[in-house]
């Protein structure tokens, strides 16, 4: 499936690191940051992820909910909010429903992995409807933090 802009973003339902299920669904009347990344505890998702960490008030103001999400298990993702401090909440997409959905998975990754969620980055506005798509092949690149911003700038 291919994510398109001004299409309806797909509905999902992960856990959260305090085992509560979560949907997007639930946040229609608000803006969305999700942010697909490979691996907890890797260096350049922790600089992803520190950088939104350090910014928060930011995407706050700009009415942005934030959702990191990975293939990690919700365990591994509360340890790893807990470390990093991280102030909103990371998503388990163990099976990878999500990720495929959001067209946002390696075929072939690192030391043999497969299926592991690519470098995404999307904004769903208040209707449910995907106003930004970023997908990275490049596991080491970051996404665009500005372009980020001025998408959630234009939907105030």
């Amino acid at each position: 499936m291919s994510i398109e802009i001004n299409k309806p973003a797909p509905d999902f339902k992960l856990f959260n690191t305090v085992k509560k299920e979560v949907t997007l669904s639930e946040n229609k009347g608000k803006n969305v940051l999700l942010l697909f990344f490979p691996l907890a505890f890797t260096s350049t998702c922790t600089a992803e992820l520190c950088n939104i960490r350090d910014n928060y008030a930011m995407y706050n103001d700009l009415n942005a909910v934030v959702y990191g999400i990975s293939n990690d298990s919700l365990f591994v993702l509360g340890k790893f909010k807990e470390e990093q401090k991280l102030n909103f909440d990371l998503l388990s997409d163990f099976n990878k429903t999500v990720s495929a959905a959001y067209d946002s998975l390696y075929p072939d990754f690192i030391f043999g992995m497969q299926g592991v969620s690519k470098r995404a980055s999307f904004i769903i506005d208040k209707n449910g409807i995907v106003k930004y798509a970023e997908i990275l092949e490049k596991a080491s690149d970051l996404p665009n933090f500005e372009a980020i911003k001025a998408c959630l700038e234009k939907l105030q």
